[in-house]
């Protein structure tokens, strides 16, 4: 299976689409450092919000097979900048979370001017969409 790092702010739904790619029990959990399971790596959110911080991301990022950029179907921001995802080698999905909450488009819309063109919406809490991401790191 290829690994996976999930990449997104604090309270996109990184720790939780973890836990419902490994079939876990959903629970909350705030990720306080990088986090390494099997074919994932859960990155804290304060990563991608901290310029400081947000370097190491690229180098966690080779770990990798394929880096995920997570942002939430209500999110009223993007935090990645256009075109983002010639800074890592590595091929790069969208990954569209708590598509319950809202209208998935808009999210989909800033992870495409990132630079993904393959993109996810997924549920964690239903499963909904969390099947196809499963096959396509495998």
């Amino acid at each position: 299976m290829k690994k996976i790092i999930l990449i997104g702010r604090s309270g996109v739904g990184k720790t939780t689409l973890k836990q419902a790619l490994k079939k876990e029990k959903i629970e909350y959990r705030k990720t306080q450092y990088v986090d390494w399971h099997d074919f994932i790596i859960d990155t804290p959110g304060e990563y991608v919000e901290n310029k400081n911080l947000s370097c190491a991301l690229g180098l966690y990022a080779y770990e990798a097979d394929v880096v995920g950029l997570l942002l939430s179907a209500d999110d009223w921001f993007s935090v990645y900048s256009p075109n983002m995802v010639g800074l890592v080698n590595r091929e790069v999905v969208g990954i569209v979370t708590k598509t319950d909450l809202a209208s998935p488009r808009k999210a989909e819309e800033w992870l495409r001017l990132a630079g993904c063109e393959k993109i996810f919406k997924v549920n964690s809490l239903t499963g909904d969409g969390v099947g196809e991401l499963i096959d396509y790191l495998k």
